[in-house]
């Protein structure tokens, strides 16, 4: 079990949260993508949401072919670097890999897909070349992965793209909500940085679109306009105390550990509540800032945690302690407002409905609490659009071209499958950039 000082600088920082997976060098890469097997038909890329000719970019990489490498998985997936490094590989390309069946070691897909892109983004690389401009232009709100895989798409049919972001910097999640040991803040933004050297789309930083007449200036001055602007803050759990010091929402929290680093505060003692993968980041996260116990209280069973099982196990290895069917009733404060700790009820399943167990509370001390009880829908932003149609969870409607009910509007990402991985978002926002482009040349 790993234990970790509270930073005090960048570099302490920087250490405790080392990258999982660090950059290959040219002889790492070269041995590792001798092990694949180039398989016909390979199941890695049917893995793949953006079906990357995986075979082939690991191919260039072991013949020196590297910037070949890295048009391959560019021409496939906009943001082919920072999937590499935030993709659940282990479930998706490298958990489809043949390798597997033979309890081997699957091929490291995401580094080598990293060292490749990485290498294009370093030296600035020209890969690819924009059509003609058509004299079209699609506005994009929002500059997350949908909003930029969009972006991408579009310049290379030849529309002239402005994205309006909210922030001050771009890339979404990929830069505001993943741990910082999977990603760091330079790979996020050089990635950004380097598509737009290479498709020429401008970004407008700190330019929320927030009220109808946003929409109606967005309608009068654009032929097309996609909705990239992924979910909301932490939902409430409507219990007392989510109001007090102390209490943050999961993503909020991430937000300001990506953005100030060493310089967040952590509790000695942190409760998380939730069971996903946000849950299993912000636990580790805390514990990587020092916190001296941190416990992930979920409301079902650890068999039934919506995070990946090897998420888990690297909240364990940095000292996460689990607490398996308990639903809080109540944050607990004292006269300063503080949190001082969380009454739970344990909890069951009787035919197939979660139920309390009478009598079974107990409280947790802590003086810190993280919710990472998902996100809620930004309804009241989208319903502003005329004939746009949320389903019963808020989501947006589409059609297979991600085209919504108001047709000048396309969308993807969050917003329409409510909460998936970064590469979802890509390849969706890709669909919907051809569907753009099919509507606009009617």
């Amino acid at each position: 079990m790993a234990e970790f000082k509270r930073p005090t600088s960048r570099e302490e920082y920087e250490q405790n949260f080392a990258q999982e997976y660090p950059l290959m060098n040219a002889t790492e890469a070269y041995y590792e993508s001798s092990r694949c097997l180039f398989c016909y038909d390979a199941p890695c890329i049917n893995a793949c949401p953006t079906s990357i000719d995986i075979p082939l970019f690991i191919k260039q990489i072991n013949t020196g072919n590297v910037m070949g490498a890295a048009k391959t998985i560019y021409s496939a997936n906009h943001l082919g670097n920072a999937c590499g490094k935030v993709c659940p590989t282990e479930v998706l390309c490298e958990g489809a890999c043949v390798y597997k069946h033979q309890n081997v070691k699957p091929i490291d897909i995401g580094r080598l897909q990293n060292f490749a892109t990485q290498q294009a983004i370093s030296e600035n690389k020209k890969l690819f070349s924009t059509a003609a401009n058509n004299g079209k232009k699609v506005a994009i709100i929002g500059a997350g992965p949908a909003g930029l895989s969009c972006a991408c798409e579009l310049r290379m049919l030849g529309y002239t793209v402005d994205i309006f972001e909210a922030k001050a910097q771009p890339s979404g999640l990929t830069l505001y909500g993943v741990a910082p040991y999977k990603i760091t803040n330079e790979e996020a933004l050089d990635e950004v940085s380097y598509l737009q050297k290479q498709f020429q789309f401008n970004i407008f930083y700190n330019k929320p679109i927030q009220n109808k007449a946003d929409f109606d200036e967005l309608e009068q001055n654009y032929a097309a306009i996609f909705i990239g602007v992924g979910l909301g803050k932490t939902r409430s759990l409507s219990i007392a105390g989510e109001n007090l010091k102390n209490c943050f929402g999961a993503v909020e929290f991430i937000e300001k550990l990506r953005i100030d680093q060493h310089k967040v505060s952590i509790g000695e003692q942190v409760v998380v509540l939730g069971g996903g993968n946000t849950a299993m980041d912000a636990a580790s996260e805390s514990a990587r800032l020092g916190a001296k116990n941190v416990t992930l209280a979920y409301r079902r069973s650890k068999a039934e945690k919506g995070a990946y099982a090897f998420e888990y196990d690297l909240a364990k290895k940095v000292g996460v302690k689990g607490l398996f069917n308990v639903s809080p009733l109540e944050i607990l404060g004292n006269e300063r407002d503080e949190v001082v700790g969380v009454k739970l009820i344990r909890t069951t399943v009787v035919e197939g409905r979660l139920q309390t167990i009478e009598g079974s509370e107990f409280v947790v001390n802590c003086d810190m609490v993280i919710k990472a009880t998902g996100q809620s829908k930004r309804t009241s932003l989208l319903l502003q659009i005329a004939d746009l149609k949320l389903d019963t969870k808020g989501k947006i409607m589409v059609n297979e071209a991600y085209q919504t009910g108001n047709s000048q509007y396309f969308a993807a990402g969050d917003a329409v499958n409510g909460g998936a991985e970064v590469v979802n978002a890509v390849a969706d926002a890709k669909v919907a950039a051809v569907g753009i482009h099919h509507f606009l040349s009617k």
